[in-house]
């Protein structure tokens, strides 16, 4: 299959606006240099060409930019379709995002929002090519850090979130204190 090495800059970068999506679309794998757009661009073809399900594996260490990646994938694919949904669909799949970082994500030596979940993200199109859903999953991955942690790191930052709202009223009777009260960290 195709493969893509991305390197995460850790800043903006102008290679993925409207103008570059548009290059890419319509273009053969190879015809242009080597980019998410690009690959995306296979899949949405072999689809359209084979009537059959594709799969884009987004895979990399701890703040590699594999949502960023997922996110551009999905844009590509609201643009290139001209979806009615395409109204920022990237952003309506992954609107769970903060809440399954909160219940899924600690705080380690080499990142502080660390997942410890994989996600699969599964685009529903119709007989237009047009994309008309999408569903995503969820899936924990480290299930020994809801009982340890390495030194310098912390637990899924739910916690946390929860002791630090101790004091709200509709928490009260969950008897939270601090977290360094209650050994968390």
């Amino acid at each position: 299959g195709i493969i893509l090495v991305a390197i995460n800059p850790y800043k903006q970068l102008p290679i993925y606006g409207d103008a570059i999506i548009h290059a890419y679309s319509g273009q053969n794998m190879g015809d242009m240099d080597p980019h998410i757009f690009a690959v995306a661009e296979e899949a949405y073809k072999q689809m359209a060409r084979n009537n059959k399900n594709q799969s884009i594996i987004v895979s990399g260490e701890s703040g590699a930019g594999k949502t960023v990646s997922a996110r551009y994938t999905m844009r590509y694919f609201a643009t290139v379709s001209k979806s009615s949904s395409n109204a920022h669909v990237e952003d309506k799949v992954l609107a769970s995002n903060p809440i399954t970082e909160a219940v899924g994500n600690a705080k380690t030596t080499r990142n502080d929002n660390s997942s410890r979940f994989g996600k699969y993200t599964e685009i529903s199109f119709d007989q237009s090519y047009q994309i008309i859903g999408a569903n995503m999953r969820t899936y924990l991955l480290e299930k020994s850090r809801v009982v340890f942690q390495s030194e310098n790191e912390r637990n899924y930052h739910i916690f946390y979130q929860l002791c630090a709202s101790a004091m709200q009223p509709e928490y009260k009777h969950l008897k939270l204190g601090k977290s360094q009260e209650n050994n968390l960290l």
